[in-house]
């Protein structure tokens, strides 16, 4: 079952449950569509995969199913990023 991970690793902008924003990979590393586009380039800085819209957790599920509550908050390193990616 996917966390539904709370905010952007990169901005830290607010991703709740049902944000339309939220995007993750394949181990889902969750940032905002802003960063994704615009700074990322579409591919992860943890594992180099790409990125898909995350799905909306129903609202009637939440009590049973919560959210993740941790944040992730590891800016990313613009720079070093886009040498990798080329």
């Amino acid at each position: 079952m996917l966390e539904i991970r709370p905010t952007c690793e990169h901005c830290n902008k607010s991703l709740p449950f049902d944000s339309q924003e939220a995007m993750i990979c394949t181990f889902e590393c969750t940032f905002c569509k802003d960063c994704v586009d615009s700074v990322l380039q579409h591919v992860c800085p943890n594992c180099g995969g790409n990125f898909t819209k995350r799905p909306i957790r129903p609202k009637t599920l939440l009590e049973k199913y919560p959210t993740a509550t941790k944040i992730i908050h590891k800016p990313v390193d613009i720079a070093t990023h886009l040498k990798i990616i080329g």
